[in-house]
């Protein structure tokens, strides 16, 4: 796996190129999105294992905040916001991380949600650029089914809590310092971020940063929590 943190294997200034390209949509991202929906092999970790069985049952609807903008279909929200979307349904593998404060996160208990997984770094500037967004986006639905968790692929847990704590960001932030998770997922550049649907299917990945409170984002989360 290729995302690292300065002193390891790649530098950082690679990484960041790296994900530059793929946000651009010209570093190969077919390539990469068959590795991504690629079924995953067994693994000794019991904290990341594969969804099975019928969906559980739906939350209750909600009735959605209103907003000014545009208002897009789901499919139109996804081709403006580019993402990729897998070619046959696939579960997204379940994981329990703990989160910054304490607690843990466990993608199971999220059924019946939509749920946007992120990965990210403090060393990331492309990160960054989209946390603010992120961060107007969770305030607006999160009390609307909709959950967002971004996964800290740093090596030192302890650079996070400052971090978040300079930049005024409040969503869940899960640690995953051994990269995990990460490879489970097939992340192989920063930011990435998969869009889980309420059915606990992988609705949609996005490679690099994205305007997630533009009106096509909202309208992608609106969609997919009243499906």
């Amino acid at each position: 796996m290729n995302v690292t943190d300065p002193g390891t294997r790649v530098p950082r200034k690679l990484v960041l190129i790296a994900a530059s390209l793929v946000a651009a949509g010209i570093a190969g991202a077919a390539l990469l999105a068959a590795t991504v929906w690629a079924p995953a092999s067994p693994r000794s970790n019991a904290s990341v294992t594969g969804l099975a069985g019928p969906p559980a049952a739906s939350a209750p609807a909600v009735k959605l905040k209103p907003r000014a903008g545009r208002v897009l279909s789901v499919a139109d929200a996804m081709k403006e916001l580019d993402l990729i979307r897998p070619s046959r349904q696939t579960f997204a593998e379940d994981f329990t991380l703990p989160l910054v404060g304490g607690q843990d996160f466990r993608l199971a208990d999220q059924r019946g949600k939509v749920v946007m997984i992120n990965f990210w770094a403090t060393w990331c500037l492309p990160c960054l650029e989209e946390m603010p967004a992120m961060e107007r986006l969770w305030q607006h639905h999160r009390d609307q089914n909709f959950v967002l968790v971004a996964v800290s692929m740093d090596a030192n847990p302890k650079l996070v809590k400052p971090f978040l704590d300079r930049h005024g960001l409040t969503f869940p932030i899960a640690l995953d310092p051994k990269l995990d998770l990460g490879n489970a997922y097939g992340v192989r550049a920063l930011p990435s971020s998969f869009i889980v649907d309420r059915d606990g299917y992988v609705a949609a990945l996005a490679l690099g940063p994205r305007p997630w409170d533009a009106d096509a984002s909202h309208s992608l989360v609106e969609g997919l929590v009243t499906q």
